[in-house]
């Protein structure tokens, strides 16, 4: 059991994740979506990421083929309403940097701005507004 787990940790890799935010200024346009990753096998990724804010989110990663990955996401707070699922793509530009575009939706709809005010993850009332907006995304990946 000891040499497996050994073999298991050896063969796997970690990676550095950031997700490229225009909203903020400076080094945080980098830095605030910071997280890493483990790679336990060669189709499935695992880790943890910060939002932005104070909160972090899990991620999980399903390799599809070859670059191509699909892409779960989900905050450790209000986790199940803000939950997205995507697809993304992994294009190696030097040595072990990738550069990761993505396109994420929400798995549940939300609620939109109602007087001019931002409810998101809120339970809706029937009759209220609300939409699955999707986003796209740009991703920086370093894998020791």
């Amino acid at each position: 059991a000891v040499v497996a787990f050994c073999t298991l940790f050896a063969s796997a890799q970690i990676m550095v994740v950031t997700t490229f935010d225009a909203d903020l200024e400076g080094a945080e346009q980098v830095t605030a979506n910071a997280g890493i990753g483990y790679q336990a096998t060669d189709v499935i990724t695992a880790g943890v990421q910060k939002d932005g804010g104070d909160n972090f989110s899990v991620f999980v990663r399903y390799a599809v083929k070859d670059n191509v990955y699909a892409t779960f996401n989900m905050p450790t707070k209000d986790g199940s309403d803000l939950a997205n699922i995507g697809l993304g793509y992994s294009m190696n530009i030097w040595n072990n940097l990738y550069v990761e575009p993505s396109y994420t939706l929400p798995i549940k709809e939300q609620a939109v701005m109602i007087d001019d005010v931002d409810n998101p993850g809120t339970m809706v009332a029937d009759g209220d507004k609300t939409e699955r907006k999707g986003s796209f995304n740009f991703g920086i990946a370093y894998r020791f």
